[in-house]
């Protein structure tokens, strides 16, 4: 699908992987609307991209269908919002496991059915789902992660098969360990065992690429954490067993609790 001159709505515009979403979106000739619960941080983005503004936390159900309301005249979702949701289960409240699920996996499954209805009506249009590596390997301390990022890899899947046909593209972005933005640059840790890391830039190059040639899924990783979530998603048991003897507790500790706030 050609963005040039599509009106395209990016959630999770003001972190440092929006922001490069927003400018590639932009020279693609996209038609931007930006949108998170932060007016002066969306703001920014706006003014450096020239975009509309719908602020909306996607934790609060009626902001979700007021977005949709708002802008049901998008071609391509670029659903991108996404907590962290990192450490134990046990250390959780319920309001924080509810608002992890809600941003994470309820707000894009809602925002996509309703947007896409106006899509499949007008018989054009493309969903992005931007997930995670997480998507397909789980790791120690991200349980919560790990269960909305594999909701929402089997969401998209069986999605773009109920929209075939109807002129309406899904595809599923998953970004590695990200450089320059999210948690390693939040934090300051280091990636385990010394895993290479991909940029903002590659992933929205990536998201580019997956509306203009209607991809299913587009994982960007180096090879290297590529061939190692195949391997722990065929076989997980196989991957606790090395992932046991293997030395990454601190840099667990140092994320969670680093991202303790934002949960």
């Amino acid at each position: 699908m050609d963005i040039s001159g599509s009106s395209v709505l990016l959630t999770g515009a003001t972190g440092g992987i929006g922001s490069a979403l927003a400018a590639h979106l932009t020279l693609q000739g996209a038609r931007l609307t930006v949108t998170g619960r932060r007016e002066e941080a969306l703001k920014a983005t706006a003014d450096a991209c020239g975009a509309r503004t719908v602020v909306a936390d996607l934790a609060v159900r009626a902001d979700v269908v007021r977005l949709a309301e708002t802008c049901a005249e998008t071609d391509v979702l670029v659903a991108n919002a996404a907590l962290p949701a990192s450490g134990d289960l046990l250390d959780y409240t319920e309001e924080q496991l509810d608002r992890a699920l809600d941003v994470n996996l309820r707000a894009p499954i809602l925002l996509t059915r309703l947007l896409a209805a106006h899509m499949a009506a007008r018989g054009r249009g493309h969903i992005v789902l931007v997930g995670s590596i997480s998507g397909k390997a789980a790791t120690k301390s991200t349980s919560l992660y790990n269960a909305t990022k594999f909701g929402l890899r089997g969401f998209a899947l069986a999605l773009r098969q109920e929209l075939r046909g109807k002129g309406v593209g899904v595809s599923l972005v998953q970004p590695g360990f990200v450089r320059d933005a999210g948690m390693f640059a939040a934090t300051g840790a280091t990636t385990p065992n010394g895993i290479r890391t991909v940029t903002p830039d590659q992933v929205a190059a990536g998201v580019v690429r997956a509306v203009r040639r209607d991809r299913c899924e587009v994982n960007i990783a180096p090879l290297e954490l590529r061939l190692l979530s195949a391997i722990a998603g065929q076989f997980p048991g196989f991957a606790e067993r090395v992932q046991a003897r293997t030395d990454v507790d601190g840099s667990v500790r140092q994320i969670v609790d680093a991202q303790r706030s934002s949960r």
